[in-house]
């Protein structure tokens, strides 16, 4: 996306689908397609490289954050919610979190998938993302037909029937994820890295946990 050596399209004629999904750079591709190879189109990709570019450091700062809060309340080792003793950063959060993200794209390149670490590492996020999509729907639906009369900031217009519909569409997604043979060992990888952190869960933090707010309303408001 950032190259900006994809040569220019012969003819002026547009790229059919099979060109767009050979091509490493199908954003950058359009935007030729639609204002050619001159200056507007690497101006455009370069400002979508900017979005890239504030997205990346958006995760870090996310991951470390998360990771700190997780080990704060207990799902995580207690030595990753340790802040810098000076700039009061979650310093060990970021770096285990960079660890992991280096460690998972060094396996998938060593394994033989070194043209596919960017599509394998996104079917890996994909997996986690849809199942994180079914768990929160199907905490909707509980919460409305337990607590149906509880406080709600917000209320969904479509309802009980609007996340039943997406969490379908999420559990298709995440089948799908499964039929691809070029990604299938990064999503199944992303399957045992969920049935670890499940067990350490099961076996030791579940036991540990300093639960928030929102937690103990949970665990309070449990049916007899």
């Amino acid at each position: 996306m950032c190259s900006f050596l994809t040569p220019a399209l012969s003819g002026g004629i547009a790229p059919g689908a099979l060109e767009v999904g050979k091509s490493t750079e199908p954003l950058f591709l359009s935007f030729k397609t639609i204002f050619g190879s001159g200056l507007w189109s690497r101006l455009l990709a370069l400002i979508a490289c900017t979005g890239l570019i504030a997205s990346f450091h958006a995760i870090i700062y996310a991951y470390g954050r998360q990771i700190f809060s997780l080990a704060r309340a207990g799902y995580f080792p207690s030595w990753l919610s340790r802040t810098h003793p000076a700039r009061k950063t979650p310093h060990r959060a970021l770096i285990a979190g960079s660890v992991l993200g280096y460690g998972a794209a060094l396996a998938i390149w060593l394994a033989g998938q070194n043209s596919a670490v960017g599509a394998v590492l996104l079917n890996m996020a994909v997996f986690g993302a849809v199942i994180a999509y079914v768990l929160q729907m199907a905490s909707f639906v509980l919460l409305r037909v337990r607590f149906p009369r509880i406080a709600r900031p917000y209320r969904s217009p479509l309802g009980v029937p609007g996340a039943v519909v997406a969490a379908a569409i999420s559990v298709v997604t995440l089948i799908a994820l499964f039929l691809n043979p070029d990604y299938r060992l990064g999503v199944i990888g992303a399957v045992v890295w969920f049935a670890v952190g499940i067990a350490y869960f099961a076996l030791y933090a579940r036991t540990r946990l300093i639960l928030s707010p929102e937690e103990e309303f949970a665990v309070s408001h449990q049916p007899r």
